[in-house]
């Protein structure tokens, strides 16, 4: 039987598995085989808005969004297959991971939902992280809550649960309140030993704020922790209907653990083991190490979280990656435009990425912000893209594009920096995936640079956090009696596929250094900016 026939066979059993992930730009949709290759895809594009001082995304944009991806994607399946979508093995729903979907006791959004992106908890994560002794970033769940008491905002009284939005996804479709352990790890710290929330913190925090006599307790706000492979629900009448209005798709198919989208990046780049990495590169950048034991002390800059299995990662942030280098290269497309030119997108990306690799080793003196929004790691409030040079920089196109390529990692080798250096984290291997990695060898000769380090990038990592969660899905329907998620992956999935590496050149890594401390030096520049330019 030829491969056509094999898949088409495995759709109509119901032997394929679903992976749909929110990404801050995109919702994509994923159907793997029964061999974890994708066999058909769609996508959905949005953004956030900006909205009374909030980034926001409307659940309308949610709903709209995740049937029109389905949607695409079960046209995909018929168009090449020429069968309908029914029925999958299992499935799963990622996300963004951080900020606060808070809801009462009839299921009410009780304030529009605060994604990441925002940097308005700086007072409620300065207090939590003193008073846990364990560092509490401004995007946490409980970071948002605690300033919204702070406040003294009116929802908090009738606060019945609060979740993240693979969560959100994951309760409307299964009527589960749960939560995937590596999603959880950034609503509330975890115990890794217990799998679970602290419990002493959240005593503590229930401590902090008896005066205010709310109804609650917190733990009872918060979702239930699975780890991976742990059952999570099924698909419901009206989650299917939800998913799929058009009627095909049938209920009660296993969902598992909702996750976010560090806990799929670590599985699509099978990154879920001790002296792992993985770094993913797109509208935000974050750096994930898979550690042999704790840190030596809190820092501020660096999230401690979890893999899907509950181990303990280090997680450097940045909310800003590679938003205002695509403004960038969306000038230039304007420029050839006006030209009378018809520009090819992927091909303009290509030849102004390589021509970074020509340009001086330290950027030719030029400096670049490219902040949207603010940045925690670097104590930035609020964004300003902001370009700088002097009168003898070298101010040519490669020097240009390459600085906004070492721009985009500057928050990101500013926290990394923190575990090779001063923590002496040893890391095995880096695999990158995400936007920036598209172009071939550039986005990962730049990573390398900055990390220090060899960086792989996989085929299968522009499948990205959809095709993660597919089988962290998989996992769940699939796996034999004890068998690890690591074991899983590492000979089923992977089987021995460790990408294209690539070693770090020696003239970048000595360019990236002296570009790094030129960027910190600079930064009350980009601070003045925030001030003056309101």
């Amino acid at each position: 039987m030829s491969d056509l026939g094999n898949v088409k066979n495995e759709i109509i059993e119901g032997q394929t598995t679903l992976g749909i992930e929110f990404g801050s730009t995109r919702i994509k949709a994923v159907l793997i085989g029964t061999d974890f290759t994708p066999i058909a895809s769609g996508s959905h594009d949005w953004e956030n808005r900006y909205d009374n001082g909030i980034w926001t995304y409307s659940l309308e944009d949610v709903w709209g969004g995740l049937q029109d991806c389905y949607r695409k994607m079960a046209e995909d399946v018929k168009e090449k297959y020429g069968v309908t979508l029914k029925r999958t093995k299992s499935m799963g729903f990622s996300a963004m991971m951080h900020g606060y979907l808070a809801f009462d006791k009839e299921a009410n959004l009780l304030v529009p939902f605060r994604t990441w992106r925002n940097t308005i908890t700086g007072e409620a994560a300065a207090k939590l992280t003193e008073l846990f002794q364990y560092n509490i970033p401004q995007r946490w769940s409980i970071a948002h809550l605690y300033q919204a008491i702070l406040n003294g905002e009116e929802h908090v009284k009738d606060l019945d649960f609060f979740t993240t939005l693979s969560g959100y996804i994951h309760w409307r479709l299964t009527g589960k309140k749960v939560l995937g352990i590596g999603d959880a790890a950034g609503m509330f710290p975890i115990d890794t030993k217990k799998k679970d929330f602290q419990a002493g913190m959240l005593r503590q925090f229930d401590e902090l704020v008896a005066d205010k006599g709310y109804p609650w307790k917190v733990k009872d706000l918060l979702p239930q922790v699975l780890v991976a492979g742990e059952d999570a629900g099924c698909l419901t009448e009206e989650g299917a209907r939800l998913l799929d209005p058009s009627g095909e798709l049938e209920a009660g198919i296993p969902v598992c653990a909702p996750e976010g989208d560090a806990g799929t990046g670590m599985a699509a780049t099978n990154s879920v083991a001790v002296r792992t990495g993985n770094v993913s590169a797109g509208t935000s950048v974050f750096a994930m190490i898979v550690l042999e034991k704790e840190l030596s002390k809190v820092y501020t800059e660096i999230d401690m979280v979890t893999t899907p299995s509950g181990d303990l990662v280090a997680m450097s942030h940045a909310n800003n990656c590679t938003s205002d280098l695509n403004a960038w290269v969306g000038l230039f497309k304007e420029f050839a435009e006006s030209f009378g030119m018809e520009v090819d997108m992927n091909k303009l990306f290509s030849v102004l990425y390589n021509k970074a690799l020509e340009g001086d080793a330290e950027c030719g003196g030029l400096l670049s912000y490219g902040y949207y929004s603010g940045e925690n790691v670097i104590e930035l409030d609020e964004g300003r893209p902001l370009f700088v040079r002097t009168p003898d920089s070298r101010f040519n196109l490669a020097n240009f594009m390459r600085v906004h390529l070492f721009a985009a990692l500057g928050a990101l080798k500013v926290g990394m920096d923190i575990l090779t250096k001063e923590e002496n984290i040893k890391i095995d291997k880096i695999l990158g995936h995400g936007g920036l990695f598209k172009t071939k060898g550039v986005g990962q000769r730049v990573m390398a640079a900055a990390m220090n380090a060899p960086v792989s990038v996989m085929e299968t990592a522009g499948e990205g956090g959809a095709w993660g969660i597919a089988l962290l899905a998989a996992y769940m329907a699939g796996k034999e009696e004890g068998e690890t998620l690591d074991h899983y992956l590492s000979e089923k999935v992977f089987a021995g596929n460790e990408g294209t590496k690539m070693e770090p050149d020696a003239k970048d890594v000595e360019g990236f250094e002296e570009f790094i401390e030129r960027f910190k030096k600079g930064l009350d520049i980009e601070r003045s900016a925030v001030m003056n330019l309101k």
